[in-house]
Order: structure tokens, then sequence, then C-alpha cells
């Protein structure tokens, strides 16, 4: 049996193109539907990028926050910046007293970001105003430091609203 064949210049044009044009609909449709599906479950932010972000060992960053003052770590779950936070710790325990702050003043909105006096616990804000580490906004409920029992640190940067579930390690 002889496969069908285009006789017209003008078919043997026209097909290829409209049978590839229905492929990529095909295929646009079929990804679309992917993706309407990932975006629409209740962990969408966890579903594509994880809401922990494991900075290391607590003896480490003490040390370093000790010699250098907090610090800014960007926006770790999106590129907006606008979850910027500041990583401090005070006394002389590694694995007591760990704070987050985000990184704007208390009394000003998020646009405000501040910039870190180096080798200091201060900051200036886009004031200009210097300001000190406490007086940076406050996070979420829910973002927090995590200190495991072997001396590990994890942010969980995931605000208590958003959380499908929340799992706080027992020591």
């Amino acid at each position: 049996m002889r496969r069908p064949e285009l006789r017209t210049p003008l078919a043997r044009a026209v097909v290829p193109v409209i049978a590839g044009i229905g492929f990529f609909v095909v295929l646009g449709l079929f990804l679309w539907g992917i993706a309407a599906y990932i975006s629409g479950t209740d962990e969408q932010s966890t579903a594509l990028a994880p809401s922990t972000a494991d900075i290391g060992n607590t003896k480490t960053y003490a040390t370093i926050i000790a010699e250098e003052g907090p610090i800014i770590l960007p926006d770790l779950l999106q590129a907006s910046g606008r979850r910027t936070i500041v990583l401090d710790h005070t006394g002389d325990d590694p694995e007591a007293n760990w704070k987050i702050y985000m990184a704007y003043p208390a009394d000003r909105e998020v646009a405000c970001k501040v910039t870190q006096i180096e080798l200091t616990r201060t900051f200036t804000d886009c004031d200009g105003r210097t300001i000190a580490v406490e007086d940076l906004a406050l996070p979420p409920a829910g973002v927090r430091p995590i200190v495991y029992p072997d001396g590990g640190l994890t942010l969980d940067l995931l605000p208590e609203s958003a959380e499908p579930t929340a799992t706080v390690p027992t020591s």
C-alpha cells in the first residue's frame, strides 16, 4: 500500500507548517496544565523551593558574628529581596540566643533597606540614620532559627500562616 502523498506545492508548503504549529500548541497546553497543577497545591512555595535554609555550624557562625557583626542574608525564597534577613547571635553559648530580624527598620517599610557598618552591630537605613540591630523589624511569626542538638543551624523561612505543617526538632 502506498503512503499518502501531498501533490500540490501549496499543500507541501502549508501542511508541515500547520502540523508544527499544532504540535507546539499541544506541548504548550500540556506544560500549562502541569504549571497550573503545581501552583494550585497547598505547598506552593515549598514545591519549588525549600522553606528552610541550612546555614552551618553554630560555633562557626557565632564566632563570625562576634568578630564581624550580624550577617545579612539575601532573600532566600524569592528574587524580590523583600525578605532579606539579618542573622544575629548574642552571648557566649553558640547554641543559644540566635535571632532573626528583617533587613529594614521596625519603624519603616520594607523598601527602606539597611546596610551594615562594617565590623559593627549597627546599620544605616535609607534615610541615613544609624540604628542598632535590635531596632530592625521582627520577622513574621514562624520565621525563626532552629538549633539542632549536633550544633547545626537552620533557618525556617516560611511564616506560620503559610506552613502546611510545622516540625521542630527535639533536643
